[in-house]
């Protein structure tokens, strides 16, 4: 995997590729692939039953628009046994059914047009409120820069210690799959997604409130972290679902333009957090940004209230369901027999495995970091600006995928963004080592260039993760297996990290002590190669005709 940008410690999920899932909507890639395949048996049924019916000689004309009442059925009508009158009365009712259902939906459609568009999607309150919750992922990044100076200046921790808390609030992005499990077998207050948002909301702003006013120790820190992470893994799984829901029987032009709105809020929400992350801190402090962070969450339960969703009868109004309920026991043991058995299937279980090891990889961001703050004096503000052209890179990883790279075979792009990434990670041994102050480059500009160009191939690569996993879905249980697949590329991702930080304890750097940084960096993208020998795990495909499933597949990331 190639090695990343070092302007912070990736101490939040958004800020590694892999656990930036809270800002990509994948499921949808997955339903349109799905999708075409039900739209051609719905037709190849239609197309079978009007051939059928036309043997018996239709041709007559009926007022579809205005069936007779029952009661204007003559006996003769009712009870007339000949086929002809018989495939006749199907046929009517066939239309008058397609017709009404035409009508039906053309209300509905009239309904929910809105009169303001963004990215050719209709500004309707369900939207609207989509796209502010993938906007406050995207802005969140606001106190990413914050929690890397807090534990390093305030709390006095090592490089080691924060990648350890840095693994530790990644867990709930380890068990996706349960959030959707609760989120649809367990209605609170009567709805799944909007009360589900709307708690997810006062959760984070309550964590981000503790690391305001009463955090000191790196045991509350880590703990609050995690309740903050908690809230944002929980977010993403229900705006996904509503996401795919709203996908559902769109057409892709439809489809991509939703997507293309999640997408737009959550890097415009990604830009607006890195342009100001740095200075905030260091006109401010971080306690302040942590208490302008708190008030972000507070944005995804105001928005829960415009969604638009039936209300599920329970019991009891205003009754809360238990995990302890029969019916949720029942549906959970169905839902992991049906995973178990996709998974132990070779197509699945074997890419699964090329996916973990090759995120399992050690990291060194951490040392970098502290590095490039105590060694080479750089401010909060400037690591704020690298950031910001970070995230402006991130777009150009994805248009170089989609332009270039979505026609070439997975293995191929595996196996050369790999060694292209391993080999340009080795150049942050020119930092460390002054050398590019004798080429004649400063330290600043040869940071800002150097992440420039490890995010735009970060990214690149980790565009074919998400066309991998999207097809190795079977159809029926797209988004618990894809969220199971994403859970275990997370989990490779967090031990990668936690084995740089062992390595980091290892090689003895400390927050003042960097003689062996260089070696670090050159073994961790060295070991980044380790995966390449299990390329065979992974399916052969026909870069042709996988194309048009990977067309249009765009990232959001901070």
């Amino acid at each position: 995997m190639a090695s990343k940008p070092y302007y912070s410690i990736p101490i939040l999920p958004s800020e590694s590729p892999i656990l930036s899932f809270v800002s990509f909507s994948p499921l949808l890639l997955i339903s349109r692939i799905h999708r075409r395949r039900s739209v051609t048996r719905i037709s190849a049924v239609y197309r079978r039953s009007r051939r059928k019916l036309s043997k018996n000689d239709m041709s007559f004309s009926a007022p579809v628009s205005s069936p007779p009442d029952s009661g204007e059925l003559d006996e003769e009508t009712l009870f007339d046994s000949g086929p002809g009158k018989r495939n006749d009365m199907l046929m009517t009712d066939m239309e008058a059914e397609m017709s009404s259902t035409s009508k039906a939906t053309a209300r509905k459609n009239k309904f929910r047009r809105s009169a303001i568009k963004c990215f050719g999607v209709d500004l309707t309150p369900d939207n609207i409120a989509v796209a502010m919750v993938y906007f406050v992922q995207g802005v969140l990044g606001l106190s990413r820069l914050a929690v890397s100076f807090y534990l390093k200046d305030d709390l006095h921790l090592d490089p080691a210690e924060t990648a350890v808390i840095a693994g530790f609030s990644a867990l709930p992005w380890l068990i996706k799959p349960v959030y959707g499990f609760i989120s649809d077998s367990l209605p609170l207050f009567g709805y799944r997604r909007r009360s589900y948002l709307i708690l997810s909301g006062l959760l984070g702003a309550f964590s981000w409130s503790l690391m305001a006013s009463f955090v000191d120790s790196k045991y509350s820190a880590a703990f609050c972290i995690l309740l903050g992470s908690l809230s944002v893994a929980f977010s993403d799984v229900v705006v996904d679902s509503m996401v795919v829901e709203r996908a559902r029987g769109e057409s892709q032009s439809v489809s991509g333009s939703l997507q293309s709105l999640c997408w737009g809020s959550s890097a415009f929400g990604g830009i607006v957090s890195s342009y100001f992350s740095g200075s905030l801190v260091d006109a401010y402090g971080v306690r302040f940004v942590f208490g302008v962070t708190a008030l972000l969450p507070l944005l995804t339960s105001a928005v829960a209230v415009l969604v638009t969703e039936q209300r599920v009868l329970g019991p009891a109004r205003g009754q809360i369901p238990t995990l302890a309920g029969s019916s949720f026991l029942e549906s959970s043991k169905q839902n992991i027999i049906q995973l178990w058995d996709a998974v132990r299937q070779p197509s699945v279980f074997l890419p699964m495995t090329f996916l973990f090891l090759w995120q399992a990889t050690p990291q060194s961001d951490s040392a970098m970091f502290y590095f490039t703050t105590n060694k080479l004096g750089f401010s909060p503000e400037f690591l704020g600006r690298v950031k910001l052209v970070t995230s402006v890179a991130s777009l150009l990883g994805v248009g170089l995928y989609n332009g270039f790279l979505k026609k070439v075979p997975l293995k191929k792009i595996f196996l050369a963004t790999t060694i292209i990434g391993s080999a340009l990670g080795m150049t942050q041994v020119f930092l460390v080592t002054g050398l590019n102050r004798r080429l004649g480059m400063s330290d600043e500009w040869f940071a800002i260039g150097d992440s420039l160009i490890l995010t735009v191939l970060g990214q690149a690569s980790f565009m074919p993760v998400l066309v991998l996993a999207a097809r190795l879905c079977p159809e029926g249980m797209e988004a618990t297996l894809f969220a199971t697949l994403m859970s275990i590329s997370n989990g490779g991702s967090v031990l990668g990290g936690l084995i740089g930080a062992g390595l980091t304890q290892v090689f003895g750097v400390t927050k003042d002590r960097f003689d062996n940084l260089a070696f670090l960096i050159i073994l961790c993208n060295l070991t980044s190669l380790l995966p390449l020998p299990f390329l065979g795990l992974l399916p052969d495909d026909n870069p042709d005709s996988e194309s048009e499933e990977s067309a249009d597949i765009e990232m959001k990331s901070n």
